[in-house]
């Protein structure tokens, strides 16, 4: 076959999908054997089988390639809660696009390891993370503030939910992570989310019962969330002490 006659890989949403998977695969590979400031654009382009232009016309930089499936997990989450638009539980919906996405890192242990690793050591990929993070959030917080619409205040309210259900599967995913993937994280991520709906419920619908306190915290919204858990813990501790 000629080189005219030849289709495109990149030419159906599959086949982008697959392109974009196999250079952020060679860039992982990459990074983990040579190091991630010693790799060139160019070695990535060459370890996938692409050239130059069609690197950059899928990533601005080599950061991007890190996360080269985030876009494609974001448009996944969004299509599953449009889906979900007349769901009788608007939270659960949310709950099961958290399990979707946490799903997507134990598909591939290996790549989520790498990943992991390379994130420790390469400050600039770390606030990849964070902005990646962050659009989960806001699709979660989006989706709420619609359905919330009715209530009293539905944006605070879809807000919270959203910080809630972010924070208890960032803390499960780590945990997953550190243990070098070997507990069991999808079990771990619905009983934080069961605690995250009976803590909510308690908050929204009941108030705090009769004699107990309530403890509100501030924190940064780049905190790490086992930080955020110790502070809660100490508040608690401090709260119980005679």
């Amino acid at each position: 076959m000629s080189s005219q006659s030849r289709p495109r890989a990149g030419r159906t949403p599959q086949g982008r999908r697959r392109v974009r998977g196999a250079v952020s695969l060679a860039a992982l590979d990459l990074f983990a054997r040579q190091g991630f400031e010693a790799t060139t654009v160019d070695q990535i382009a060459e370890a996938a089988g692409v050239g130059r232009r069609t690197f950059f016309r899928y990533f601005r930089s080599k950061e991007d390639a890190v996360f080269g499936d985030h876009e494609e997990r974001l448009a996944d989450v969004a299509a599953m809660l449009e889906d979900a638009e007349h769901d009788d539980d608007p939270l659960g919906a949310v709950f099961r696009s958290a399990e979707a996405v946490l799903a997507t890192y134990l598909d591939e242990p290996e790549v989520s390891l790498q990943r992991f690793a390379l994130t420790r050591e390469v400050p600039s990929l770390r606030d990849k993370e964070i902005a990646s993070i962050d659009g989960y959030q806001r699709a979660f917080a989006r989706y709420l503030r619609r359905r919330y619409a009715d209530q009293d205040e539905a944006g605070l309210r879809a807000a919270v939910a959203a910080a809630a259900v972010v924070a208890a599967h960032n803390h499960v995913l780590r945990e997953w992570l550190r243990s070098g993937a070997e507990i069991d994280a999808l079990g771990r991520l619905r009983a934080a989310l069961r605690v995250v709906r009976r803590g909510l419920a308690e908050s929204w619908e009941g108030g705090a019962a009769d004699g107990e306190d309530v403890v509100v915290g501030v924190v940064r919204t780049g905190a790490a969330s086992a930080a955020v858990l110790k502070q809660v813990e100490s508040a608690l501790r401090d709260l119980s002490s005679p």
